[in-house]
């Protein structure tokens, strides 16, 4: 992948579909053309976040067509991944997307659930959401705030749009599944750190964050962010990701390699 997945036109089942290759072609995902969200770089820099040395069990809250989470399973042979999405048409995506050809392995290890990340208590567990379940946890919510200029497509919007106490509810998820001691990794806008710190509050600790640059000299467009359950570590800011060469739309080598799953972007401790 260069500068977004590779569309391999005429492959979906419809004509308002892609199939859309990651990874340089390690595995594929079916989404909408022309309606709803499609995952690209966000998603990748999302899945690089996490590293493990044997099996886990992550879950990809707001999956949408499951592009994180697969990306996180076809870089670790050992990772068992329930993509969880609420909106119907998005779960849709996703399942036609384990059934690709390509992806046997992928579906092999892979649910999908569908619920809504912000359930509480039984009603999450009745989803399938069970407390101190998972050893990673990825999510990458809706980041327009309702003054942002609004989408007429009703999906894109779902998809996109923050409200207020958003990452207080997501994180909450996130704490309530995690095991002990489990990591959460998100991406964000910059200027919802307040929030995502506030949201952590006693439930994880040694946030680590990282600033995306698109050059050198530019203000940052996303913020990376892990966190471990229950840990008392202090907050740590990392050096800043830049994205592309000096002079060109190329990206750097650190970003490549990260976007197409040839490396992780381990936490410093």
């Amino acid at each position: 992948m260069a500068d977004g997945p590779r569309t391999e036109p005429g492959t979906a089942a419809h004509e308002e579909d892609t199939v859309d290759a990651f990874h340089r072609g390690a595995f594929h995902i079916v989404q909408p053309a022309r309606q709803g969200h499609r995952s690209g770089m966000d998603a990748m820099l999302l899945a690089a976040l996490v590293h493990a040395e044997g099996p886990f069990r992550l879950a990809d809250l707001g999956a949408g067509a499951g592009a994180a989470g697969l990306a996180v399973a076809a870089r670790l042979d050992r990772a068992e991944v329930s993509l969880v999405e609420r909106s119907p048409v998005m779960v849709a995506y996703a399942r036609r997307s384990l059934d690709l050809p390509g992806n046997d392995d992928l579906k092999r290890r892979t649910q999908v659930i569908e619920a809504d990340v912000t359930l509480t208590g039984r009603a999450r567990v009745a989803a399938g959401l069970a407390d101190d379940h998972f050893d990673q946890v990825i999510l990458n919510p809706p980041f327009n705030h309702g003054a942002d200029r609004r989408t007429p497509d009703a999906l894109k919007a779902e998809a996109h749009a923050m409200h207020a106490g958003l990452f207080e509810d997501w994180i909450r998820t996130a704490g309530a599944i995690l095991k002990p001691g489990g990591q959460m990794s998100l991406i964000a806008r910059p200027e919802s750190i307040a929030e995502i710190i506030a949201a952590c509050g006693r439930r994880f600790g040694g946030l680590e964050v990282t600033a995306l640059h698109p050059r050198e000299g530019a203000d940052a467009v996303r913020i990376l962010v892990t966190a471990i359950k229950q840990s008392r570590a202090r907050l740590r800011l990392r050096a800043p990701l830049i994205m592309h060469r000096e002079g060109s739309n190329q990206f750097t080598e650190q970003v490549d390699d990260l976007n197409n799953g040839r490396a992780a972007y381990r936490r410093t401790c």
